[in-house]
């Protein structure tokens, strides 16, 4: 800044203006020309707001300067995307592709890893999650149970003890049978819960009361059943739960759309319905919605990307960027169409608040089928 302002007064004087400087800024703000003393040339006010502009710029740029040093963060060591189930599933699926993005468009500097830390429907990953306070070298595809599995008591850890960094996409529920299922449509299914609920041994994963549950509860209680007689097996996976119903050990299952989506393109799966707002694009593009079959149900399990509770605004930062450049990719945007999937980017501040109102709005579902403690 001196040197700036040293270079504007040595170029004045070369044109044959001379000036003693101002006592302070409001003389130069308030007057035309800056008061002289006899035998000196005022300086213009032109000159004096360009003397200001140029003081203000350089004041700008160091104090930007200090504070991008101070509060500038990147990852320094390795990073550990966690997963809280087996690998396999539409979670894994995610954080493998999001580790193969930052390391092949080079979006980070170090090395990343997943780590599947599978158990209590995901619960055993927060608990990963949250030894590492406050390092941000830790991030959790996460899932809906992080909100259901406080409500139904599984979990004395709530979505606010970590943190919210973005939302990736919606996955919205489908409800799948056999290919021989007698169960030909919604319809057919509405109906047979409407008459017994307990009639149809329903398979879900990975915990009881998670979005898998809530999707089929509505239906039975739309229908006008009783939600609270549904017979629910849990599995460890979606692919366990597919597993099972190819077996015939339950009649149905509910589950996020893709992960049924290649039993349904080889034609051994039927998908009878989907809880989302609209129909799905890609190949789930048949399937009809709840909505158009007269119920109103939309249940998705999104996708965030999750914290140990105390990082920084830097840290947050930090990662909301990076994240927001993997949604932008061609591998993302692929794997989207593949799947059924629907982007639903959120910043960290836009996901809180997010969370919040669907802890309020699970917890009273919940409630209503004995699940809420």
């Amino acid at each position: 800044m001196r040197l700036i302002a040293t270079n504007i007064v040595a170029a004045n004087r070369r044109r044959g203006i001379r000036y003693n400087p101002p006592m302070n800024i409001a003389q130069m703000l308030h007057h035309r020309a800056l008061p002289s003393p006899e035998g000196t040339t005022p300086i213009p006010r032109h000159c004096t707001f360009g003397l200001i502009s140029f003081v203000v710029l350089a004041l700008v740029l160091t104090m930007t300067g200090a504070a991008t040093a101070q509060t500038a963060w990147k990852p320094g060591k390795l990073v550990e995307i966690v997963v809280g189930v087996a690998p396999g599933g539409g979670v894994d699926r995610t954080a493998r592709l999001l580790q193969k993005v930052l390391q092949d468009k080079r979006l980070l500097e170090v090395a990343a890893s997943v780590i599947n830390k599978p158990g209590g429907g995901g619960i055993l990953g927060q608990v990963y999650l949250n030894q590492h306070a406050g390092d941000a070298h830790y991030l959790e595809i996460s899932a809906t149970s992080v909100i259901t599995n406080q409500i139904t008591g599984k979990s004395p850890s709530s979505w606010s003890d970590f943190t919210p960094i973005a939302m990736l996409c919606d996955e919205y529920i489908g409800f799948v049978v056999k290919a021989d299922s007698p169960l030909k449509n919604g319809a057919d299914l509405a109906a047979l819960l409407k008459l017994d609920a307990s009639a149809l041994p329903a398979g879900i994963a990975t915990s009881a009361g998670n979005t898998n549950h809530i999707a089929l509860a509505l239906l039975a209680k739309r229908a006008g059943g009783d939600a609270k007689k549904l017979k629910v097996v849990v599995f460890g996976s979606g692919g366990e739960s597919t597993t099972a119903l190819m077996g015939g050990h339950v009649g149905i299952v509910t589950a996020p759309a893709a992960s049924a989506l290649s039993g349904v393109q080889s034609g051994a799966l039927r998908m009878l319905a989907v809880a989302a707002p609209r129909r799905l694009d890609g190949p789930l593009a048949t399937v009809p919605t709840w909505k158009e079959l007269g119920y109103d149900i939309v249940v998705t399990n999104w996708r965030p990307v999750l914290g140990p509770r105390g990082l920084t605004a830097a840290q947050v930062a930090f990662w909301e960027e990076r994240l927001w450049r993997f949604t932008q990719t061609e591998d993302w945007k692929h794997e989207l169409e593949s799947t059924g999937a629907v982007a639903h980017y959120m910043n960290s501040r836009e996901l809180a608040q997010y969370l919040a109102a669907q802890h309020a709005e699970f917890k009273i579902v919940l409630a209503e089928i004995g699940l809420a403690r």
